[in-house]
């Protein structure tokens, strides 16, 4: 048997998930005996479906035997995943299940299936965490991806959903990215309303953004107002063990929540599809929970009782 090749094409590599997607493809692909070749489409929906749509025209020889995809616009490059399946080229969706899944799989010669978590799961523990640093309610700053993507709204949606009716949210918006966040909470502290906000926790789904929140706060000119920002408990997801893992250890984040990389997961399903000549099952979905564990979580000091000014 000829050893596959496989495109692994995803949406940023200024994001510590999508860092840990690559290498668990790469060891993944080591371990099964698989050529793969990694591809990070820099936030760029309309670059990252050109390079696919390349790779699939490709002479025969030069082709992928399948292509692995986190997307990163709103859709699911359906046009392009039909192009595919027409050549012959496994199809394989990270983070999302998109509809035309069913129907795709239906006339495809090789595996097609997703590899996703549960967005709204991971919202509603988000939310639990929440609830366990802050017992008596309060106000949250809170930085969603953006806004296209279902894993966010997903994400949201749990989030609001599970959160105690005594924690209020004022939401942000980033690109899964630490400059964005750090972009975006530098642009809010500018606005008025931010002077009179009384946050009390900088909850972000990425935590990659919460960090950006953090280098915004730590910009602030004002050594009190910066001290202050600081002293908030700030949560992110992801939980790799060199970031967001380590930034909980050393402080700097009050939780995280794991998220287990999907890449290494769908290279070896595809994998044993391939040796075995079957259609694995549409979908995949990992589990995620709480670090640290919801019922070791300390609950906080409300501060949000006085308006502070920045």
């Amino acid at each position: 048997m000829k050893k596959l090749k496989v495109l692994v094409s995803l949406q940023t590599r200024e994001n510590d998930f999508q860092i840990a997607q690559a290498l668990s493809a790469e060891e993944a692909a080591r371990k099964s005996g698989i050529d793969v070749e990694i591809a990070f489409a820099e936030n760029d929906a309309v670059d990252q479906s050109t390079h696919v749509l390349q790779a699939i025209q490709n002479p025969v020889g030069s082709r992928p035997d399948a292509i692995l995809l986190e997307p990163v616009g709103g859709t699911a490059l359906s046009q392009v995943a039909r192009a595919a399946c027409a050549a012959g080229i496994g199809w394989v969706i990270l983070n999302r299940n998109p509809d035309y899944m069913t129907e795709l799989r239906r006339a495809a010669t090789a595996p097609v299936f997703a590899v996703t978590c549960d967005h709204a799961e991971i919202g509603r523990i988000q939310a639990r965490q929440f609830a366990a640093i802050l017992p008596k309610g309060g106000s949250i700053l809170y930085l969603e991806g953006p806004s296209h993507s279902s894993s966010a709204q997903q994400r949201t949606a749990g989030m609001l959903e599970t959160k105690p009716s005594n924690i209020q949210v004022a939401m942000l918006k980033g690109q899964w990215t630490e400059e964005s966040a750090e972009r975006t909470v530098r642009s809010w502290l500018q606005l008025a309303t931010s002077r009179i906000a009384a946050i009390d926790l900088v909850g972000a789904q990425d935590d990659s953004m919460a960090m950006g929140a953090r280098k915004a706060f730590q910009k602030i000119i004002n050594e009190e107002q910066r001290a202050r920002w600081l002293r908030l408990p700030f949560t992110g997801c992801d939980g790799q063990p060199a970031t967001g893992r380590k930034w909980v250890r050393e402080g700097l984040l009050a939780a995280t929540i794991y998220v287990p990389p999907l890449a290494g997961q769908a290279i070896e399903i595809l994998a044993k599809a391939v040796q075995e000549g079957t259609q694995p099952p549409e979908q995949a979905v990992t589990v995620s929970f709480s670090i640290p564990p919801l019922e070791t979580l300390a609950p906080r000091t409300r501060v949000s009782e006085t308006h502070r000014s920045i």
